[in-house]
């Protein structure tokens, strides 16, 4: 008898693991959807469209990128989790992905509605200062943010998002005040910097190196672990502050129960076409490096910076509701 049940087990198994192969073979069966949870012409939209065009060349399907935005790009990650879980449709999204349902309701659960299919880039945030200030390093910022406690303000572009939890992790390492204005997205917020509104902001290199080159601006500081190339004297936050840095990623998210044969798969193709010569010099000229993981790999990253992020979360009492 008991012999009986282990030899259907070991059926069912196989019968199993040759359905998932089935549906990798067989994948893309119909039209992939790559939805981006933003308005279209935003970094990660351009990136979708990078990455969907360079797809079209091997598969058999079309690969649609779909701009499904609003809620801290909630609405578009909410229409992934409850798609089919067959991997024709996808989500293309930030790390802000972690911190949205931390910050606010949302319709679905990250660590059970969706899966992390593959990592496409890390990016780098410089922390930069308007010249009203007078600050040229994070060592000034920080004594005149000590002398005069809530003189300074940074801008974001909305609660929650990583311009904001940035600015929230520095201002919690160096233990000083610093007065949060939210705009109404990335490109409000560097206009009001521009325009002395407002004191520093974290935000992408793309946006902040040009401007920092001009005399707009003051770099003091980028995440990662070194100096970027197109800012070699500005120090990188794990020299300023050792172990704090948490570096910002691109990557692609589908229904939880989508077969991890056809995770596997997606990944692959995702990450031929990334690492590819031409597509990689595109990324680079975005401000994005891109970097692929296992599907495996990328969950665990997934998993330690929604811990991370929602500890900063919680001890700063951080909420949109």
């Amino acid at each position: 008898m008991a012999h009986g049940v282990h030899r259907l087990l070991i059926s069912m198994l196989l019968l199993a693991a040759g359905v998932m192969a089935a549906a990798a073979a067989d994948y893309p069966s119909k039209p992939v959807r790559l939805v981006v949870p933003f308005p279209p012409g935003g970094t990660l939209d351009l990136e979708a469209r990078l990455i969907a065009a360079k797809l079209r060349d091997n598969w058999t399907q079309p690969i649609i990128v779909e701009n499904r935005a609003g809620a801290n790009g909630a609405i578009g990650v909410d229409y992934t989790a409850r798609s089919a879980p067959d991997g024709h449709t996808m989500v293309l999204n930030a790390s802000l992905i972690v911190t949205t349902p931390q910050v606010q309701r949302t319709p679905y659960d990250l660590n059970r509605d969706l899966v992390g299919v593959v990592q496409t880039a890390v990016l780098t945030f410089v922390l930069a200062a308007s010249p009203k200030t007078g600050v040229s390093s994070v060592g000034e910022l920080v004594a005149l943010a000590r002398k005069e406690p809530g003189r300074l303000n940074y801008a974001s572009a909305g609660i929650g998002t990583g311009i904001h939890l940035y600015a929230e992790l520095v201002k919690s390492a160096a233990g000083i005040n610093l007065t949060h204005i939210p705009y109404k997205g990335e490109g409000s917020a560097m206009q009001a910097l521009l325009a002395g509104e407002v004191d520093m902001i974290f935000s992408t290199a793309n946006a902040i190196v040009p401007l920092a080159k001009a005399g707009k601006l003051r770099a003091l500081m980028v995440t990662g672990t070194k100096p970027m190339e197109s800012l070699p004297n500005v120090p990188p936050m794990d020299g300023v502050y050792p172990g704090l840095n948490i570096d910002p990623w691109h990557g692609i998210f589908a229904p939880a129960a989508t077969p991890k044969a056809v995770v596997d798969q997606i990944a692959a193709d995702v990450r031929a076409a990334i690492l590819s010569p031409d597509l990689s010099s595109r990324f680079r000229e975005m401000g994005l490096e891109p970097i692929v993981v296992t599907s495996e790999r990328f969950g665990e990253i997934v998993r330690r910076h929604y811990e991370r992020w929602g500890q900063l979360i919680r001890e700063n009492n951080i909420r949109t509701d």
